[in-house]
């Protein structure tokens, strides 16, 4: 068998297929849209930590100028600085340098004699004089100047303004590895800051140098330190945006940013192995509630073919089966029941056929004996002697009997000729209950009817025959219950008549003891009887003269004892409206 001619591979191999694809389909979108918006995060936090570097040395700067500013047109600094005296210069501004934390706080005198320097960097006569002259020469005071393991960012302020100041102060702080440290915990960013060509301080020391050569201010840098590592930077200015200024490189690692992608694309990837293994006991499990029973009604089936046995039950299905596989199934009980009742009722037909043409040979040959010995039985009834009489009698009663068992053969065997013609069911009726009470009278028959004409179109006499061997039989019922000491309640028989437009109902009831459970399916099959003397033919002929005007007979107990047969009569049997 191949591996996709079974229902259940293919329900069990598309759901996987469907699981898998759309999980894949789920994750690729999944994978572009974070990872588009983890490069938009990415860039954005480099433009933030860019922006914060940038106003955190322009803050710092213009706070170091205004205090510089400040202190320089203090009376005991300017005092001090007047007398041109190093050491009484030194200890003031000592202390004003650790009042505002500056790396460079340089004092100079009217010649630019350096009378104090009080800073954590402290450059040489040679550097401060460098610096002044870069700082005056700048149009804002402000100067970068490249200092041991960093650069420097200080601004000259005269003391007492004017065309003789009496000195210059010289304030600023450091970008130095300690600085960049500083900014890298602000920002979350590593930080490089690069003066010209080299690299004066950095939080990555691993960088190649050349990599930060040739850099243009507000541009975008990739580095890619590690195989497995990527850094984006942005080219962030300290100062007028000029060659030659200082500049900072803010860093973020994209590796590091594009994790969270990554462990999503894992969970992902989880999710989509648990979700096919559950999609696959799925699959399985719903191929199997279609595939069962479907299995069930194949193996009945070629059981069936392989015995006869139309009798064989489909297996029942689970609670949990596929509704048209279900349905399927009884529906094919229901058809092969269907079909072995057809098959016996073609057997009891056929055999019934055989039977009445046998039935009719033997009627026939049976009947002329008979006539010869009831007159030969009449005969002897005029004899003297009484104990010839007695017998002659009991003679002429069998053959009367044994006559009328040929006669219903006879009737039963061949076919019944309908003399369809209107008649009142009324009338029907009221003439069978006469006939059953004359005959006997001792268990009385009551009729209920409405008032008024009954009319169908049926052959009244055949009705009327049917209506008193079922009235015999209620009250021979009765009988035997009375026979038996059963008290019979009134009245014993009842004969209720109901009609509409289409259908005439006709109910006959008896108080008698009742037909056992077991009777009930064959009481109208030919030949079975409970009575000594019964022949069994009598509701099988009644049977096929309702069924022959188009209607119905069935017997139901009777709540409280006894049994009701109940006749449904169309108005205008199908015979007569197609001949109509």
């Amino acid at each position: 068998m191949k591996p996709l001619s079974s229902l259940t591979n293919r329900i069990f191999l598309g759901s996987v297929v469907l699981i898998v694809v759309s999980i894949a389909v789920a994750g690729s979108r999944v994978g572009v849209t974070v990872g588009a918006r983890a490069e938009q995060d990415l860039r954005a936090r480099l433009d933030e930590a860019s922006a914060l570097v940038a106003e955190y040395t322009r803050a710092q700067f213009a706070d170091f100028v205004v205090k510089g500013t400040l202190i320089a047109d203090l009376p005991v600094l300017k005092n001090a600085a007047a007398t041109d005296h190093p050491p009484t210069v030194q200890p003031i501004a000592l202390d004003y340098q650790r009042r505002i934390g500056a790396d460079v706080f340089v004092v100079l005198g009217r010649t630019r004699r350096l009378l104090a320097n009080a800073g954590r960097v402290r450059p040489d006569d040679a550097e401060v004089a460098a610096m002044l002259d870069a700082s005056t020469g700048s149009p804002d005071g402000a100067a970068f100047w490249p200092l041991g393991d960093g650069v420097v960012h200080v601004a000259a302020v005269p003391m007492e303004p004017g065309p003789s100041p009496v000195g210059t102060l010289i304030v600023g702080f450091s970008l130095d590895r300690e600085a960049a440290a500083r900014l890298r915990d602000v920002t979350h960013s590593d930080i490089v800051f690069v003066a010209g060509r080299r690299v004066v301080a950095s939080t990555r020391p691993d960088l190649p140098a050349e990599a930060f050569a040739d850099l243009v201010p507000g541009s975008e840098v990739v580095l890619q330190p590690t195989a497995d590592d990527e850094l984006i930077g942005r080219v962030q200015p300290l100062g007028a945006a000029s060659a030659g200024e200082p500049v900072a490189v803010v860093l973020r690692s994209r590796a590091e940013q594009l994790r969270v992608l990554r462990q999503i694309r894992s969970q992902i990837i989880v999710t989509g192995l648990v979700a096919v293994g559950v999609a696959t006991l799925l699959g399985y499990g719903i191929a199997r509630t279609v595939t069962r029973p479907l299995r069930a009604v194949t193996a009945t089936m070629r059981e069936m073919a392989t015995t006869g046995d139309l009798t064989r039950a489909v297996p029942p299905v689970g609670r949990w089966d596929d509704e048209d596989a279900r349905l399927l199934a009884s529906t094919f009980g229901q058809l092969t029941g269907a079909l072995d009742r057809f098959r016996r009722e073609a057997a009891q037909r056929e055999r019934l056929s055989s039977l009445g043409r046998l039935s009719t040979v033997v009627a026939h040959e049976v009947r002329n004996p008979l006539m010869i010995i009831k007159a030969a039985a009449r005969r002897l009834r005029r004899h003297d002697a009484p104990e010839v009489t007695v017998a002659a009698q009991d003679i002429d009663e069998e053959v009367e009997r044994l006559n009328r068992v040929v006669t219903g053969v006879l009737d039963f065997a061949r076919p019944i000729a309908f003399d369809l013609a209107p008649a009142d069911a009324l009338a029907i009726c009221r003439d069978a209950c006469e006939a059953t009470d004359v005959a006997t009278g001792d268990v009385p028959v009551t009729l209920q009817a409405p008032p008024g004409p009954c009319t169908l179109i049926t052959d009244a006499e055949r009705l009327r025959l049917a209506l008193v061997n079922l009235l015999t039989n209620a009250q021979d019922a009765v009988r035997d219950a009375a026979a038996r000491g059963a008290a019979v309640a009134s009245p014993p028989v009842t004969l209720r008549l109901r009609h509409d437009e289409d259908v005439v109902r006709i109910d006959i009831e008896d108080r008698g003891a009742g037909i056992a459970p077991d009777h009930l399916p064959r009481l109208f099959e030919p030949f079975f009887t409970t009575k000594r003397t019964g022949s069994g033919l009598g509701l099988a002929l009644v049977r096929n003269i309702i069924e022959g005007l188009g209607g119905t007979i069935e017997a139901a107990p009777r709540p409280g004892g006894g049994t009701t047969m109940r006749l449904r009569l169309p108005a205008r049997p199908p015979r007569e409206e197609q001949r109509t």
